[in-house]
C-alpha cells in the first residue's frame, strides 16, 4: 500500500531533543560486538538502519539485547569464528545501510566468517565493488558483481593496502576496524584527497574508546595489529545531520531549541551551526549545551560539500528561500547515495516551486520569496523527504511528498516530532 504525506504551511517552535548519532552508533555497536565482554549504548533509536548493524553484529555471534532505547551486547571478543573456506557462508542481510555493508565486510573477514551480504532497495546497486579489489590482495575471495549480493571467503590478512579517499569514507572505516584484528601491521595508504574526513576521525575515536588505536600518518594509516576491542558502557552522542533540519526550520522562520548536541563532537555536520549562520540565521550557543535558531535576513553563499555532503539536502532548500544565488560543489558523491541525491534535491526544489540548475558536481540555486507548494517525490530517500516537510513550512500552499516511509532508515520518529513542534503533517494510505 503506497502512502504519501500532506503538509501545510506553519512554523515550528519549541524544544526538540536531537536523536542519537546514527554514524556514532553504527560504530560503537560494532566495536562492542567485537569486544570480550558485555558492553551497554544508549541512547539508541532503531531505525531500519541500526537494524541492520543489529543483524549484522548477530550474524557475527555477539547477543543482544535491546530494552527501550537501551542496547546491551555479549561481544564475541577473543572467541572469533573458527570457519574456513570449506564452510557455507552465513547470510548478513545489512536492509538498506550502506554503512553496515561496507563496515561489515572486512570485519567478518577479519573474525574468519565466510559471509554472503545481501540488502534491499537501493542498497543492492550501490558500488561495493572497491573490495572486490582490495580484498583479494588479502587472501579473501570476493564474489560480486559489482552490487550484491557479495560473498567473502578466507581470513583477512594483515598488509599494506592502498584506497581511494574520494569514493566513500565508509571503506576506509571499514578497513580500520578489521585490520587492528589481524595478528600484523598494516597500513593503509591514500591514492586520492580525503573526502568525509571527519567519518573517519569518528571511527578512529570510537575505537580508542573501545581500548583500539590506530596512527595517522602523512599517506594514510598505521594499523598495529594483535589489539583486542575492550567492552564498555558508551554513551551515543546526538546526531548534526539529523540536526540540520530543524537548523533549516529555524533560519526559515521558527524559533527552536536543540538538545542533545555536543559541541566538541567531530561529526563533520557540526558545521551546520556556521553553515546557516553563513545563510544569516540567528543561532545561540547556552551554557547547558543547548542551541537556539531563529531566523534572520537571509543570504546566498557558496557552499563546498565535499567534507559534509549529508546537510546538501537541507542546505538547499534554505538556499532556495534566500535573496540571491547560492553555489553547492563538490558534492558528486551525492550521486551514489540513496538517490542520486543531486537530482532527487534539484527536482524538491523544483516541485515546491524554486529555481535551481544541476550541475556536474552541485547545485546552482536562484533565491525565490516562497515555496508555491506542489508534489514531492521524495525518492524513497529519507533526507529527500525531511528536507521537503522543512521546505513545506514556507510554502503558500500543501505540500504532497510520496514514500514518507522511508524516514524510518534513520529517523522513525522524525514526523512525531514535527508534530509536537506544531508541524501540520498527515500520512495518507492511497490504497
Amino acid at each position: 500500500m503506497s502512502k504519501v504525506c500532506q503538509c501545510s504551511p506553519g512554523r515550528l517552535t519549541g524544544v526538540v531533543n536531537i536523536p542519537p548519532s546514527k554514524s556514532a552508533a553504527h560504530r560503537a555497536m560494532l566495536c562492542a560486538a567485537l569486544a570480550e565482554g558485555r558492553s551497554v549504548l544508549s541512547p539508541i533509536e532503531l531505525s531500519n538502519d541500526m537494524k541492520a548493524t543489529i543483524n549484522a553484529i548477530t550474524a557475527l555471534g555477539a547477543k543482544v539485547s535491546l530494552i527501550g532505547d537501551t542496547l546491551t551486547i555479549d561481544g564475541i571478543g577473543g572467541d572469533i569464528s573458527k570457519n574456513t573456506a570449506d564452510n557455507e557462508p552465513i547470510d548478513v542481510n545489512c536492509i538498506e545501510s550502506g554503512s553496515t555493508l561496507r563496515f561489515i565486510i572486512p570485519i567478518a573477514c577479519a573474525a574468519g566468517i565466510n559471509g554472503r551480504f545481501v540488502g534491499e532497495g537501493t542498497l543492492v546497486s550501490r558500488p561495493v565493488g572497491l573490495y572486490a579489489t582490495l580484498l583479494p590482495q588479502a587472501g579473501v575471495q570476493c564474489e560480486t558483481s559489482g552490487g550484491l549480493p557479495v560473498t567473502c571467503r578466507g581470513r583477512l590478512q594483515a598488509g599494506n593496502y592502498e584506497i581511494p579517499g574520494d569514493i566513500s569514507s565508509q571503506f576506509i572505516t571499514g578497513m580500520l576496524l578489521a585490520l587492528p584484528l589481524c595478528e600484523d601491521d598494516s597500513r593503509l595508504t591514500l591514492t586520492t584527497p580525503l573526502q568525509s574526513a571527519a567519518y573517519v576521525d569518528m571511527t578512529v575515536c570510537c575505537m580508542k574508546d573501545f581500548g583500539v588505536t590506530v596512527e595517522r600518518t602523512e599517506t594514510g594509516w598505521f594499523i598495529p595489529g594483535g589489539q583486542r576491542y575492550t567492552a564498555r558502557d558508551y554513551t551515543v552522542e546526538g546526531d548534526w545531520s539529523h540536526a540540520g533540519f530543524f537548523l533549516a526550520a529555524g533560519a526559515l522562520g521558527s524559533e527552536l531549541t536543540l538538545r542533545g548536541l555536543r559541541m566538541d563532537s567531530v561529526q563533520g555536520d557540526k558545521a551546520a551551526v556556521d553553515l546557516f549562520r553563513g545563510f544569516g540565521a540567528e543561532i545561540a550557543l547556552h551554557d547547558d549545551g543547548a542551541l537556539t535558531v531563529r531566523p534572520g535576513t537571509l543570504h546566498a553563499q557558496h557552499i563546498d560539500a565535499g567534507q559534509i555532503p549529508d546537510l546538501v539536502p537541507c542546505l538547499a532548500i534554505c538556499a532556495a528561500l534566500c535573496e540571491g544565488t547560492t553555489v553547492i560543489d563538490h558534492a558528486e558523491r551525492l550521486r551514489i547515495k540513496e538517490s542520486d541525491r543531486l537530482t532527487s534535491t534539484a527536482a524538491m526544489i523544483r516541485s515546491l516551486g524554486g529555481k535551481v540548475k544541476e550541475l556536474p558536481d552541485g547545485l546552482r540555486i536562484e533565491g525565490i520569496k516562497q515555496f508555491t507548494g506542489g508534489t514531492v517525490d521524495g525518492f524513497r530517500d529519507h533526507r529527500i523527504i525531511m528536507s521537503a516537510a522543512v521546505g513545506a513550512l514556507r510554502a503558500s500552499g500543501e505540500v504532497t511528498i510520496t514514500t514518507p516511509d522511508s524516514v524510518n532508515k534513520s529517523y522513525p520518529s522524525f514526523f512525531d516530532v514535527y508534530h509536537i513542534l506544531g508541524g501540520k503533517a498527515h500520512v495518507i494510505n492511497l490504497g
